[in-house]
């Protein structure tokens, strides 16, 4: 496509199509709901790999919205988000950041683990998380309006909450929030049988090795194992890999270069699959 044409649906590509699998453990879609309702910006916390994510994305597929996602990391500049002039075979042109492109046609816009970028860049969600709703431009003398639809999601894992590391509290204060942890341990069985493609059996051997090592967080481990580990563990066993093999893969060796925990997440994985 040539750069000066702009296409017929500019989130074409956000648009999720079919419904992604997601099992809720509570009353997280309808507290949701109401936040949608309201268009509240809204603050999702939780540990690694608990389904933040696969929960946005179900939500944007329910009510029909486009899902812009951006992961956030220390080197995401202010532009990376709202837009940068770039050289085209006309000369200098505009270009709409990810977040522009949310707010001027009514995406929602999540921005996962949003502690990971630097609190100068993150400064610039202010405008759209209170009445005024509207994203400055300044490089380019615009100030955007939100679309009605347009409603932003951040999201952080409180576990690795420093004082580098945490937002600010006149950003904090800007949102409504869910809290999020690992689901019921019926619940996540079904997740991993399902997301896997193993018997309820294994999977539920799988989630009771992962609870063990989540009581190790209070022994020195940063997080025990995620329900995103379980099913990577459990897509290698489906395939024949050996179980203890599959786990030292998927979540010893992913967890801690540490030798005594490491010793003691095998020794966990050995009495699960003795």
């Amino acid at each position: 496509m040539n750069l000066s044409e702009t296409p017929a649906d500019p989130l074409a590509a956000y648009r999720i199509a079919e419904q992604p699998y997601y099992r809720p453990s509570a009353r997280e879609v309808a507290l949701y709901e109401h936040a949608w309702r309201h268009r509240l910006p809204l603050l999702l916390k939780g540990p690694t790999g608990c389904g933040k994510t696969r929960f946005v994305e179900y939500m944007a597929w329910k009510l029909g919205r486009p899902l812009v996602t951006l992961a956030c990391n220390e080197d995401m500049t202010a532009a990376d988000l709202v837009g940068r002039y770039l050289l085209d075979t006309d000369g200098t042109r505009w270009h709409d950041g990810p977040l522009t492109l949310a707010v001027r046609h009514g995406a929602i816009c999540y921005l996962d683990e949003v502690v990971e970028a630097r609190q100068d860049t993150t400064v610039v969600i202010h405008p759209l998380t209170d009445a005024r709703r509207m994203l400055p431009l300044d490089k380019k003398g615009e100030l955007v309006h939100a679309h009605p639809d347009f409603q932003l999601i951040v999201s952080y894992n409180p576990g690795y909450q420093s004082s580098a590391k945490d937002l600010k509290p006149s950003t904090r204060q800007r949102f409504a929030a869910l809290a999020f942890d690992y689901p019921p341990q019926e619940v996540e069985t079904e997740i991993v049988a399902h997301e896997a493609s193993i018997t309820t059996e294994l999977a539920a051997r799988l989630v009771r090795l992962a609870r063990r090592t989540r009581e190790l967080r209070q022994q020195g481990l940063d997080e025990g194992v995620s329900t995103r580990m379980l099913i990577y563990a459990g897509q290698l066993m489906r395939d024949g890999v050996d179980p203890r093999d599959s786990c030292d893969m998927t979540m010893t060796q992913a967890l801690t270069d540490d030798h005594d925990l490491a010793g003691a997440l095998r020794a966990l994985v050995d009495a699960s699959f003795a």
